[in-house]
């Protein structure tokens, strides 16, 4: 999953602090207060939020309290637990899912629910009209990929069918040992209202104003009550759903703060009950003045550079290879990065699941002078100025800072920073608008798969552009594989490939690095930083 971070002090936060400090009314402090109200700091004010045409952590977090799909996820550990449906048969062959829903679902608008509402949001999702840059996580279905390209016109021949109101049946083209941890995680995967979003303009259009409160319907443990863009979005207790009595918390509120300084400050002030990051610069002070909300944990996740490997220079692989061989990686996460993070020398990240990437790249300065050269930049020498941009937020400029220094002293590169605006970036990424660009990704569940997946030609994650058929053939392969080990085996030579054409630049591995209230119980470090949000509560 995409990462996606941060904004500069919108004039809400400005107002909040400065009535913190006296110039206004003080704000009511977050303890002790009726209604139990959760404040979250979310990063990014999110695109929409439409589970089928977003992408992104902020996205994420408020989609996880608006919607749930078949499948739910363990709080302590993310394995699959019945959400949606109560229960589901698997059969011998790995190839058909049978899921029995519960009865009496419904919407948060009170509506019905049931399978037909799954098979219409399948067929949303997929429609070329829609593009939704998520869509291929249903491609495992017989026909999705065909229906979603437009090669197959009739829907009913997808491996989708609602054998009646109750229950639901799906067909795999091949064995997917993941795809019920990818059904519990991520939202593409969750029903929408197909009947509410046609009162607001055709069905495959994205960002039309059934996303908006009022009109906004979901089928999770919470509801929209209320958005106020670059403010906050609070969503309230759903009466309608399944499991109303499991909820604790009456309300959340969502603060869309980018930036990092701002954040930690209505943390420290007790506006916030959590961060969704600290900067890096605070990180020292947390863990000598306020050791018991300094968070630290596992997260399953890469963060990288993206090469256009269509734009000069970064068309030719010795540069982007240059670039990848120049950089201190140890020096980076030790005196930059500074939470803890482990350097990335592969795409995939180690230890998922089993596999790590023998593979590796290290630092060459030698060999990255002679292949800038060979490309025709002897000591950087008529290389054309590379730009990189990057989204708002102070820890993703101190590390462009840093890598365009590096670039500069080691190749003689001359690197300019483009700092961009969330949704601007976004736009830009999606459109591969750019020449190298920050990014980053979140396993969207627990397997090797998830980190090479997006790397195929058409995926609508690769926004690099790059293509290569032995690259995209192994992948087709792995799918077939008899085996873990197998599958692992070809995963090896992927990670070989993708060090050798180098689309995507590795910098480190991720840790989960925030400040959360003691006064938050139920919430325990995942893999996937997923909390779901009717097993949390308050202390008073």
């Amino acid at each position: 999953m995409r990462t996606k971070l941060l904004r500069p002090l919108t004039a809400f936060a400005a107002l909040f602090l400065l009535s913190f400090t006296g110039c206004g009314p003080k704000p009511a402090k977050t303890t002790g207060t009726k209604p139990k109200i959760l404040h979250l700091g979310n990063g990014a004010e999110p695109q929409d939020l439409d589970p089928q045409t977003v992408t992104g952590m902020p996205e994420h977090k408020l989609l996880t309290a608006l919607f749930e799909g078949l499948v739910s996820e363990d709080p302590k550990d993310l394995h699959p637990e019945p959400g949606l449906a109560s229960s589901w048969d698997i059969s011998l062959d790995h190839l058909v899912y049978t899921f029995h829903l519960r009865p009496g679902l419904r919407w948060s608008n009170g509506d019905p629910l049931n399978a037909h509402d799954f098979i219409h949001s399948y067929q949303r999702i997929l429609s070329p009209e829609l593009a939704s840059e998520y869509s291929y996580l249903l491609w495992y279905v017989v026909g999705a990929e065909e229906f979603n390209k437009g090669q197959l016109k009739d829907f009913s021949q997808v491996g989708f069918k609602a054998v009646d109101d109750l229950t639901l049946q799906i067909t795999l083209k091949n064995p997917t040992p993941w795809l019920l941890q990818l059904m519990a995680s991520h939202y593409t995967w969750k029903p929408v209202p197909t009947q509410v979003i046609e009162k607001f303009g055709p069905i495959n259009r994205s960002r039309t104003n059934w996303t908006r409160a009022g009109n906004h319907v979901g089928s999770g443990p919470y509801m929209l009550k209320e958005w106020l863009p670059q403010q906050k979005i609070i969503v309230v207790r759903n009466p309608h759903y399944w499991d109303a009595q499991t909820v604790k918390v009456d309300e959340i509120h969502f603060y869309p703060t980018e930036d990092l300084n701002t954040e930690e400050r209505m943390f420290r002030t007790g506006q916030l009950h959590m961060t969704y990051e600290l900067p890096s610069a605070k990180i020292e002070v947390y863990r000598k003045e306020y050791p018991e909300s300094l968070r630290i944990d596992p997260y399953l996740g890469v963060y990288f550079y993206r090469c256009n490997v269509t734009r000069p220079p970064l068309n030719d692989k010795r540069v982007r290879r240059a670039l990848a061989l120049s950089i201190d990686r140890e020096s980076l996460v030790r005196n930059v990065v500074r939470g803890g993070q482990e350097a990335s020398y592969a795409i995939s990240y180690p230890g998922t699941a089993g596999y790590t990437p023998r593979a590796r790249l290290h630092e060459d300065l030698a060999e990255a002078r002679r292949l800038l050269a060979e490309a025709g930049y002897p000591d950087g020498k008529g290389l054309p100025p590379i730009e990189l941009q990057y989204n708002t937020q102070d820890n993703h400029r101190a590390i462009a800072e840093t890598l365009q220094q590096m670039w500069r002293q080691n190749l003689g590169a001359e690197v300019v920073l483009r700092n961009l605006e969330w949704k601007v970036y976004i736009d830009a990424e999606h459109r591969s608008d750019f020449t190298l660009s920050r990014g980053g990704w979140i396993a969207d569940y627990i397997d090797p798969d998830v980190f090479l997946s997006i790397w195929i030609t058409g995926n609508t994650n690769n926004n690099t552009l790059w293509s290569n058929a032995t690259y995209d053939q192994l992948y087709l392969d792995s799918l077939k594989a008899p085996d873990n080990a197998s599958r692992y085996e070809i995963y090896q030579k992927m990670d070989v490939l993708l060090l050798e054409e180098m689309p995507v630049i590795p910098l480190y591995n991720y840790k989960k690095i925030y400040a959360l209230s003691p006064k938050v119980k139920g919430w325990y470090p995942t893999l996937l930083d997923s909390h779901p949000y009717k097993y949390l509560d308050l202390e008073e």
